[in-house]
């Protein structure tokens, strides 16, 4: 009776700290004016007014546009290159899948920093393309370049998922294919694609949803010629209005999430499905690998030219524009260098501090964060009580709720509750919200890892009179402890990575590289851009190696 307590305890403290903000969110949008204002009364005045804005329509298609988009370029190309790595003898399968999954770890800030200084109308790229071909046939601020970028950044998503699927299907039918004469690309499309059609759909319906998320790229590539999607109308949407106008936010976060939540609901069904039509093989063996013959070198050169343009491209020019003052067609690189702008970062208010925070949220936050996610994967073990069960459903809203809004909505709490006020500029706010943006994927990696241990071990130490609190520390925690410092470490990965969660919790003392980022640009300070994007990047390095020296994969 002790033991069910407790879980459900921890079950309520759970759905507590995930329906507050949403109960926030639903009740602001329904007052007439900031809830903290002694004018703001219940009404509709908010969703008339929001429903009556052109530019919200105009948002809402730009987002229904690219996430469509999103799955047209994505999902076939992420397929192919799943194929490719997984089943065929393509040269350097061994670190070609680390370099494929680089875009989920880099700050999408960065990657559109990267894409303006290397092809934007003063770009390296541009600038020697006009020296040595003829005039750029491309502008990096249009909607179809944005769309170009967002669908090919997300291809990793789609490969995560039909990777996994790749590697649970027998070789059996594609060797039958191959005898029968068929070559290998008849045999990916006709046998191995179809058996996992399932995954690949569910990987379609992610891309769609993660379209409703966008903030970074639209906001840095489409701001420009004013092209604004959800993320980014919410965003502005003060600035327009010139006062805080957080009942009409409240709508806009509603709008975003009636369409995101549905999409993370029909996602878990369809993953589901496609667990139950797994094709399961009688007796484990490694499938034997499809030979490409000559066109191994055209697969790889595919694959490389994909990275070259969503990653290399871009970090390199955001890492050579940190090293010069200044860029334009008459310059000469020689006259320009310098590392003024990393002594800059020591000048301008905030920066330096960003970097320590970020590494203290990364480290100490992340180790937090894992903590709470194995007392809440602890309580759910194995337990068929209804407070549990609910549970696994409630962490599905974090995950329909961007990171922008998330850090909004932790905002509000702490202004909303008296006792919290004085904390609102602190670091826990920052990391109550990151907590709330990647608990789902911290709790499925945990409780992945608990639900390895097997439940004999369990049933034994039971039977000898151990409680439930000295099973867990005795026998569950010790033997799930690898994937609980693998969860450390990709949640450090995330955190250093975020950026769009601490937009409205930036103020003096709680700057983490990704919002300060966000504020440099949009006050114009380019030098620091760079080199504040290339010391992000450096440390999202380090953490992705250490990662890979203690074996974890990157793909969890």
């Amino acid at each position: 009776m002790r033991r069910e307590t407790w879980r459900s305890a921890v079950a309520g403290s759970a759905a507590l700290f995930i329906l507050a903000p949403v109960a926030l969110v639903l009740y602001q949008s329904f007052l007439s004016a900031p809830f903290y204002s002694a004018r703001a009364k219940l009404g509709l005045g908010s969703y008339a007014f929001i429903l009556n804005d052109d530019d919200f329509w105009a948002a809402l298609g730009h987002s229904l546009t690219l996430s469509a988009s999103m799955v047209l370029i994505a999902v076939p190309l992420g397929s192919l290159l799943a194929f490719l790595n997984v089943r065929t003898d393509v040269p350097g399968r061994r670190w070609l899948e680390p370099a494929i999954l680089l875009p989920l770890f880099v700050s999408p800030m960065v990657l559109a920093f990267g894409f303006i200084v290397s092809a934007g109308p003063v770009g390296f790229i541009t600038i020697w393309w006009q020296n040595h071909i003829g005039p750029a046939g491309w502008n990096i601020y249009s909607f179809a370049a944005l769309i170009l970028v967002v669908g090919l950044t997300h291809v990793p998503h789609v490969y995560i998922y039909v990777s996994a699927a790749l590697r649970t299907v027998p070789s059996d039918l594609e060797e039958a294919a191959r005898v029968a004469g068929a070559n290998p690309f008849q045999v990916a499309r006709r046998v191995t694609l179809p058996l996992i059609w399932p995954t690949i759909a569910v990987a379609g319906v992610l891309v769609f949803f993660l379209g409703f998320e966008l903030f970074g790229l639209p906001y840095v590539l489409g701001d420009p010629e004013g092209r604004l999607v959800l993320a980014t109308y919410l965003y502005k949407l003060t600035t327009r209005l010139g006062t805080p106008a957080y009942n009409m936010m409240a709508v806009v976060v509603v709008a975003i999430m009636l369409f995101t939540l549905p999409l993370v609901l029909l996602q878990r069904r369809m993953l589901r499905s496609a667990d139950r039509h797994a094709t399961m093989r009688g007796k484990a063996s490694r499938p034997k690998l499809i030979p490409l013959g000559k066109w191994r070198w055209v697969a790889l050169a595919l694959i490389v030219t994909w990275l070259l343009f969503v990653v290399v491209i871009p970090l390199v020019g955001i890492t050579f524009r940190s090293f010069v003052s200044a860029w334009g067609s008459t310059v000469t690189v020689a006259d320009v260098l310098t590392l003024e702008n990393y002594r800059a970062i020591n000048n301008v208010r905030g920066v330096g501090r960003s970097i320590v925070n970020t590494l203290l949220i990364a480290i100490v936050g992340g180790l937090l964060s894992v903590c709470v996610f194995t007392l809440l994967a602890l309580a759910s073990h194995r337990s068929k009580q209804w407070s549990t069960r609910a549970l696994d459903f409630l962490v599905l809203l974090p995950r329909a709720m961007p990171g922008i809004i998330a850090g909004l909505v932790v905002f509000w709490l702490f202004l909303f509750i008296e006792p919290l006020k004085p904390y609102v500029t602190t670091l826990a706010t920052v990391w109550i919200a990151y907590t709330l943006v990647w608990l789902p994927f911290g709790l499925r990696l945990i409780s992945n890892s608990l639900g390895q241990v097997s439940r004999e071990l369990e049933e034994a130490a039971a039977v000898t009179g151990a409680k439930r609190t000295v099973v867990a520390r005795q026998v569950i925690l010790p033997l799930a402890k690898h994937g609980m410092i693998a969860a450390w470490l990709l949640t450090f990965l995330l955190y250093v990575r975020e950026y769009s969660t601490g937009i409205y919790l930036f103020a003096p003392g709680t700057e983490v590289m990704g919002a300060m980022l966000v504020n440099l640009w949009t006050s114009g300070n380019i030098d620091v851009v760079a080199s504040l994007s290339v010391i992000n990047s450096a440390a999202i390095a380090v953490g992705i190696a250490l990662a890979l020296r203690f074996g974890i994969r990157l793909d969890a």
